[in-house]
């Protein structure tokens, strides 16, 4: 079951307390791509510029990432530039160059217009209503976006509510979207704008998936040490969908009223945080280049051990009370 990514490629230079790493992969659709094509066949569409060296995509080519969906244009690559703080929860962008990312208009190939799973990266919500209108009745759609777009586009952010499954975003993002403190408040007021399914993502605390009737929580897992963080988020979304694409999961869920699709769902949530650890033990995409299909079932069986308990006190735990 292929899954049609639209977002940047990009190149970044980033620093944290624990390294630097200058000209790196970046961008949206690289990462989620990186992690989704672990699981299923990738399609990718985006642009780059003549100075973006497209061999370093060659890991992705090898594991069933179609990356001819990429525009090659005249000009500067999107480039980023930021410096981690301490905490790594915080950054600084020390330069934001888009380059011919400033003129991307998606224009989705004939042989991806079928994709039964599209994933609309964070890029401009006119954009992302764009896509949609090119793709053909895709099974299930998920979106990201973030705090520019709910400023500066809000009534075309809304129109892609309407369109969308899931939406995947941060809890400061969902929040000020919603303009209400609340996580489940602010999840329930975008799942009555459309979404049938809301994923907060909150770094190394882990996420939440929001239904209409239930949700589910996984925590972050537990780490040494956090290189990099850039593109974490893109990461889980390529696990999560990659997950519900791999089980063939994608066919009823959004009804959702059968607890099979509960637990794909549930499943998916663990399998997207579990790319997303792997994302930032490693500057760039570089943890993905030999990452396998079994280390993350070892990382997923391990979030089990991790999190699981009987919730009955026996007679033993109870002796003495």
């Amino acid at each position: 079951m292929s899954i049609l990514v639209v977002g940047s490629v990009a190149l970044d230079s980033v620093e944290t307390p624990f390294g630097k790493a200058d000209r790196v992969l970046g961008g949206s659709a690289t990462y989620f791509s990186a992690a989704a094509s672990l699981f299923a066949p990738v399609r990718v569409v985006g642009v780059v510029g003549k100075d973006y060296p497209l061999e370093r995509l060659d890991f992705l080519a090898d594991r069933e990432v179609d990356l001819t969906g990429i525009e090659h244009a005249d000009g500067e690559s999107f480039f980023w530039a930021g410096r981690y703080h301490y905490d790594l929860n915080s950054r600084d962008t020390l330069e934001t160059r888009l380059g011919v990312f400033a003129d991307f208009r998606p224009r989705i190939p004939d042989h991806f217009r079928d994709s039964p799973i599209v994933f609309l990266g964070n890029i401009d919500p006119v954009l992302q209503l764009d896509v949609l209108e090119q793709v053909e009745s895709p099974a299930l759609v998920a979106a990201d976006t973030m705090n520019f777009w709910i400023k500066s586009k809000r009534p075309e952010l809304l129109r892609v509510l309407e369109r969308v499954d899931v939406l995947l975003l941060n809890d400061s993002e969902v929040r000020e979207l919603a303009d209400t403190p609340g996580l489940l408040d602010a999840a329930r007021w975008v799942m009555e704008r459309g979404p049938r399914y809301v994923v907060v993502k909150k770094g190394e605390h882990g996420a939440v998936l929001y239904a209409r009737d239930w949700m589910f929580f996984a925590p972050g897992y537990p780490l040494e040490r956090v290189f990099d963080p850039t593109g974490a988020g893109d990461a889980f979304a390529g696990g999560f969908l990659g997950a519900l694409a791999a089980e063939g999961a994608v066919d009823g869920i959004l009804e959702g009223h059968h607890e099979a699709h509960h637990e794909a769902l549930r499943r998916a949530v663990v399998y997207g945080s579990a790319t997303g650890s792997f994302a930032v033990e490693g500057f760039s995409t570089d943890r993905f280049r030999e990452l396998s299909r079994d280390d993350v079932e070892r990382r997923v069986a391990e979030f089990r051990r991790l999190t699981a308990f009987e919730h009955e006190l026996t007679a033993a735990t109870t002796e003495g009370v």
